[in-house]
């Protein structure tokens, strides 16, 4: 009986330690499934170049300006011709970020709402290292960023507005650094980045890199010859070129540091601008002079380089000529991550992976655009287009593709099959989009004063010479705060210009008329220090 005792026994221990290494066995496979799938799922870098158009890069036909690494990208990629997003620069970045048309979550300038979920969000929450460098402007505070998904960040223009070139004002990670020692501020965000991968070269990162280049001011860079010297040069695109040229040089070392890293391969990268170039800004295209159309409605507003690449899998030097929306990168970015969207988002954008693998993908056959930068019930411009034919929700409709600038409107008398048929088209996707905004965003609408350096419009404004500050003065931060207000740097700030930065907006009027002391519509620098101003 011990011996038969003894033999169960030797089996039950023999059952068990065969059931230990099945289930040794198992754990292993399961770890290396994951861990493969880890080390498989793909990086994403997306650079958005701010107020850059499609004639800027030398690949579409621009002739004024050397982008061999964004040529080369395209040449080894695929090259998108038509890319259209809005024609400043918060409306774009909020359609970006959340896959959805300015029409169903704008707000107003500098702004996006705390409700929506960003591509950050859904990047983060699937695992992957989140980081955002570069340029902010959507308000939010310090926690802005983590709050839409970044675990980290390095930033122009998230609760202030410094100079963002030489000696630039920077919010990294929740802190303010304000520089002294003619550093530039695209290398600082550059270098930021890289250093992003170099660490989480481990694991699966995003990394979305809206780059501080090449807005207005147009600065020397550090490799413009006179980078070094105290004086402005105020000549209109004085230093254009050379912001392009380093633009380049910036992307050219992101890409080289995934070379090194061995990531390359692993890696999808995707280009566009956030905008057209800065208004008025001249460039050779196509052999023919043309100027930035920022903030107009013209395709020379909206319509931006489109690049993308991912050796192995995506197409080598294709170029695509299909409609691609800002809204559409989301789903793109989260398709090739394998990353769900979630229905309740109700994003509008559609993935156009198929098209950067080669592949026909669903398409849009036109675009549409609701633009407001102070957001509200309606829209200051909106129009749905195609490559061309442009059609207005009051009716102008025009050949773009012949008559860029748009300087004549058709006449339904005189309409051949083809434009009949694409007015047709364009009509049904504006009575899609027909109904009124969310009342959430409407309420939230504010005033656009402009950027600063820019009018209302989009157009350069140059300083004006005014009361020049004593240093005691130029040292009090009221002093700061009212050249944040002075958008177009007169010496005045207009109750437009104090409305859009205001804290209260049931106070601003009041407020503004305390300080405006000698009632003459705006308010001086010397009204503000004898009076005040938070």
């Amino acid at each position: 009986m011990k011996c038969i005792r003894d033999w169960v026994v030797a089996i039950g221990h023999f059952k068990l330690m065969h059931m230990k290494r099945r289930l040794f066995t198992f754990l292993t496979l399961i770890f290396t499934v994951f861990a493969h799938g880890a080390e498989t799922r793909p990086n994403v870098v997306l650079i958005m170049i701010d107020d850059f158009g499609y004639e800027c890069v030398t690949a579409n036909g621009g002739e004024s300006y050397k982008t061999p690494v964004m040529d080369q990208l395209a040449a080894t990629g695929v090259r998108f011709e038509q890319v259209h997003v809005q024609p400043l620069c918060t409306p774009t970045r909020t359609a970006l970020m959340t896959g959805r048309i300015n029409k169903n979550n704008y707000t107003h300038f500098g702004h996006l709402d705390p409700s929506q979920k960003t591509f950050g969000n859904l990047l983060k929450d699937a695992g992957y290292a989140t980081c955002i460098t570069g340029k902010w402007q959507l308000d939010n505070g310090l926690e802005g960023p983590a709050h839409f998904g970044f675990e980290e960040y390095c930033l122009w223009q998230v609760v202030r507005r410094p100079g963002r070139y030489k000696n630039p004002g920077l919010e990294i990670n929740g802190k303010e650094f304000d520089y002294s020692k003619d550093e530039y501020g695209p290398d600082i965000v550059s270098d930021y980045a890289l250093d992003f991968i170099q660490r989480q070269k481990e694991k699966p990162f995003f990394l979305y890199y809206p780059m501080i280049l090449t807005h207005s001011p147009y600065d020397a860079t550090p490799d413009s010859a006179d980078y070094l010297e105290k004086k402005e040069n105020k000549k209109l695109g004085s230093h254009f070129t050379d912001m392009v040229a380093y633009t380049d040089k910036l992307i050219g070392k992101l890409i080289t540091k995934l070379e090194e890293l061995k990531l390359r391969d692993n890696t999808l990268v995707l280009i566009l601008g956030d905008n057209g170039t800065g208004k008025g800004t001249p460039s050779r295209f196509q052999g023919r002079d043309v100027v930035g159309g920022k903030s107009t409605s013209t395709m020379w507003g909206t319509r931006v380089p489109g690049i993308g690449n991912w050796p192995g899998h995506s197409a080598s030097g294709k170029v695509c000529s299909d409609m691609i929306d800002p809204t559409d990168f989301l789903p793109t970015i989260c398709e090739a991550t394998s990353v769900n969207v979630p229905d309740e988002l109700k994003i509008d954008g559609r993935s156009f992976l198929p098209q950067l693998r080669g592949e026909k993908g669903t398409p849009r056959d036109a675009h549409y655009l609701w633009y407001n930068p102070s957001g509200g019930p309606t829209a200051k411009f909106e129009f749905a287009h195609d490559a061309n034919y442009k059609l207005y929700a009051d009716g102008k409709f025009f050949n773009v593709a012949k008559d860029g600038l748009e300087k004549t409107a058709l006449d339904d008398a005189t309409l051949d099959d083809s434009a009949k048929s694409a007015k047709a088209k364009l009509q049904a996707l504006l009575k899609q989009q027909d109904g009124p905004r969310n009342d959430i965003f409407v309420k939230q609408g504010q005033a656009f004063g402009g950027e600063t350096s820019e009018d209302t419009k989009g157009n350069k404004v140059t300083k004006k010479k005014g009361t020049k500050p004593d240093a005691k003065a130029a040292k009090d931060p009221r002093f700061t705060r009212f050249s944040e207000r002075d958008a177009n740097h007169d010496g005045k700030v207009t109750f437009d210009e104090f409305l859009s930065s205001a804290s209260s907006k049931d106070s601003a009027k009041e407020r503004f008329e305390m300080f405006d002391a000698n009632k003459d519509g705006s308010m001086t620098l010397d009204e503000v220090l004898k009076q005040g101003m938070k």
